[in-house]
């Protein structure tokens, strides 16, 4: 294969890579999408196939790849033990080098609504409102009608309104309401815990059966309050070293808390906030080691 070719295609892997992993939630699973996507251009190169449009043409072999992925992922994540949340990109605060990328992220507020859609409204939303790819080659991605591929953004749209977590504040405001919900739940002060909690706040842990992490979602500023407060002070008294480290979640605020339990079991979470109107409105946490690898390298 020329070099020419591979350097079109490396040109454009930053941008697939962010389309599948929008659809797919999962870094891992975009990599694998995004390396199906190479190997399909290479043979269609082999065969002489005349690509015009290089990244549309790119964008929509990513989106029929994603698409079948996400048809297969639904029946596992349907058998998943407890809670599924995407797998986090984590980086620095002051790492230059993250600045374009952070800019780039899709919130893991909006990334768990999406995980609600079916194959097709995901695929349909991520391509036409995120990418901005018309809905007739939509059409051909979902192998269906332009006016069903239409149909099927709109439910879409429509249930990501309905269920995304409100996440308006920016990342100054962010930073500082996480500050306060951690000295809150570090004293135990639930009284001032609740008052940094949205009414309809919720609390969501991913442990893939491996770290307790709840079963269920938990709603409400009250219960909320009680849950957190209870987690710190299990982590006060049985985890050792512990440090808690502010990062960029997704682009938004979060923490990454890493440590150690007294037998030799490692303790590594990351968490994400949804922020509105100066109360938290959602909370992420990921302590599921399986989508934690990349994050425990750094």
């Amino acid at each position: 294969m020329p070099s020419l070719v591979v350097d079109e295609f490396e040109i454009e892997r930053p941008h697939l890579l962010s389309v599948a992993y929008r659809m797919l939630g999962s870094r891992a699973e975009a990599e694998d999408a995004v390396q199906e996507a190479w190997l399909r251009y290479h043979r269609a190169r082999e065969a002489g196939e005349d690509i015009r449009d290089l990244r549309g043409w790119l964008t929509t072999i990513t989106g029929r790849i994603c698409l079948d992925v996400l048809k297969s992922a639904r029946v596992r994540r349907e058998a998943y033990p407890g809670q599924w949340l995407p797998e986090p990109v984590v980086s620095r605060l002051d790492d230059p080098a993250e600045r374009v990328t952070q800019r780039q992220e899709v919130s893991l507020a909006l990334l768990v609504v999406l995980e609600k859609l079916t194959p097709e409204q995901r695929v349909a939303v991520v391509l036409h409102d995120a990418f901005a790819v018309p809905f007739e080659e939509v059409a051909e991605v979902l192998h269906t009608s332009v006016a069903a591929a239409r149909q099927h953004a709109s439910r879409g749209r429509k249930a990501i309104a309905d269920g995304q977590a409100r996440n308006t504040a920016d990342r100054t405001e962010q930073r500082k309401v996480l500050e306060a919900f951690l000295t809150a739940a570090s004293s135990g002060d639930l009284h001032a815990l609740a008052a940094v909690l949205a009414p309809d706040v919720v609390t969501i842990g991913d442990g893939g059966g491996v770290v307790s992490a709840g079963r269920n979602p938990i709603f409400g500023a009250e219960k909320v309050a009680r849950f957190w407060a209870g987690v710190l002070r299990r982590l006060q008294r049985e985890a050792e070293s512990v440090s808690v480290e502010p990062v960029l979640v997704n682009g938004d605020a979060g923490i990454l808390v890493a440590g150690r339990y007294p037998d030799g079991r490692e303790l590594l979470s990351v968490l994400a906030v949804a922020v509105a109107d100066g109360r938290v409105t959602a909370l992420y946490n990921q302590l599921n080691p399986a989508k934690l690898g990349s994050v425990g390298d750094r």
